[in-house]
């Protein structure tokens, strides 16, 4: 029996680009002229950008992935497509239990909300009741070290307080699946310990964690397997001790 949580078979995922079409400087100033006198519009090039080809792979209960790769590798489109921010082009995607995501910095958090608000409010989006929130509202504020800011509206936080109060949410929730991007990459030394407490917890708790990050280090600490993705393809898939080498090797 397949005991996998999480499952992607060809998945194939693309993006639109719109972009202004551009010729020779002496071109382009003909056209100004001509368009100020015809109010004739600039013309605009759809592109597609490929963000994953055929990506497959599998992600049992208990293992801790972690997702390396060059900015635009496709690295975050999966954790969109696992939390169901997004859907691909073509292929097929499993992800059975509970989703816990933190993935875009301030992403479901309300600018003008206090803190306090915004802890009800990401909850909610993350599918807990208001029974369950109030339960853990306390241990979320003291994980999170912004009783002081509570009552302040968040949009006068910096961006480590942003990632304090989110990360804090999502790590209360109690998730099955525990998705996470960049968090380390902002925050201080203090709370970047506490984020990776916090997960090496989740995986002693036969939790599945699928966690991207530049910093190599702390994806050695948290997972036990690696996959290295390059422009939307992988690379290699296997020990994260060895995916990492691989990717030291080829792309730093």
């Amino acid at each position: 029996m397949d005991s996998s949580l999480i499952e992607f078979n060809n998945v194939y995922k693309s993006y639109s680009i719109s972009r202004l079409k551009y010729k020779r400087f002496a071109e382009d100033i003909g056209q100004i002229f001509q368009r100020v006198l015809t109010r004739k519009k600039r013309t605009i090039q759809k592109e597609k950008f490929v963000a994953l080809k055929n990506v497959n792979f599998k992600v049992k209960q208990g293992e801790s992935l972690g997702i390396i790769g060059k900015n635009g590798a496709g690295k975050t489109t999966i954790l969109k497509l696992i939390s169901r921010v997004t859907y691909p082009d073509s292929g097929e995607i499993k992800a059975d239990g509970k989703i816990g995501a933190f993935i875009e910095l301030g992403a479901g958090l309300h600018p003008e909300l206090s803190g306090r608000e915004n802890i009800y409010l990401y909850g909610s989006i993350l599918g807990m009741r208001k029974k369950e929130i109030d339960e853990k509202f306390d241990d979320i504020v003291k994980f999170s070290e912004l009783r002081k800011f509570l009552d302040t509206p968040i949009k006068r936080y910096s961006s480590g307080m942003y990632a304090r109060l989110g990360f804090s949410v999502v790590a209360f929730m109690d998730p099955d699946i525990l998705v996470i991007d960049e968090v380390l990459a902002v925050g201080d030394k203090s709370f970047q310990e506490r984020c990776l407490s916090k997960m090496n917890k989740f995986v002693k708790g036969n939790k599945t964690i699928i966690f991207v990050s530049h910093n190599l280090e702390a994806v050695k600490s948290i997972c036990d397997r690696g996959i290295l993705l390059d422009h939307g393809k992988i690379i290699k898939d296997g020990r994260v001790s060895e995916v990492i080498n691989t990717y030291l090797a080829n792309y730093s």
